[in-house]
């Protein structure tokens, strides 16, 4: 038996129908059992990351521990929430990711002198 049904080690193919990351965040959960959050109690920040289409290189991982699949879909930016007591997980934007502005560096990029740059 497993105490802590989050640290489970899962190998994983996500199938083609699976289109977002809430839907393979789902898809991973179906039978640990935990179950993610109603929509309606999650703030707006984490919608709109479930919502977002899910990348390639994510479709095929493992072994890995569970919890660590759900952090490395969702990305840096936030934070896995458990709640053991009603066997419930969620997202939260981190501390640092909040009211940032992206900041892409562009010293590395070279101006081409025919492009009149």
């Amino acid at each position: 038996a497993q105490a802590d049904l989050l640290a489970a080690i899962i190998t994983v193919r996500i199938p083609d129908s699976v289109q977002t990351v809430g839907e393979a965040v789902r898809y991973l959960l179906l039978r640990s059992g935990y179950r993610l959050q109603a929509m309606e109690a999650m703030n707006a920040d984490t919608v709109d990351l479930l919502a977002l289409p899910l990348p390639a290189v994510h479709r095929a991982f493992g072994p890995i521990v569970l919890r660590h699949a759900l952090e490395m879909l969702v990305g840096p930016a936030f934070r896995l929430v458990q709640d053991p007591q009603h066997r419930l997980i969620s997202f939260e934007l981190c501390p640092l990711a909040k009211g940032a502005t992206p900041i892409i560096d562009s010293s590395w990029i070279k101006e081409d002198p025919r492009d009149g740059g």
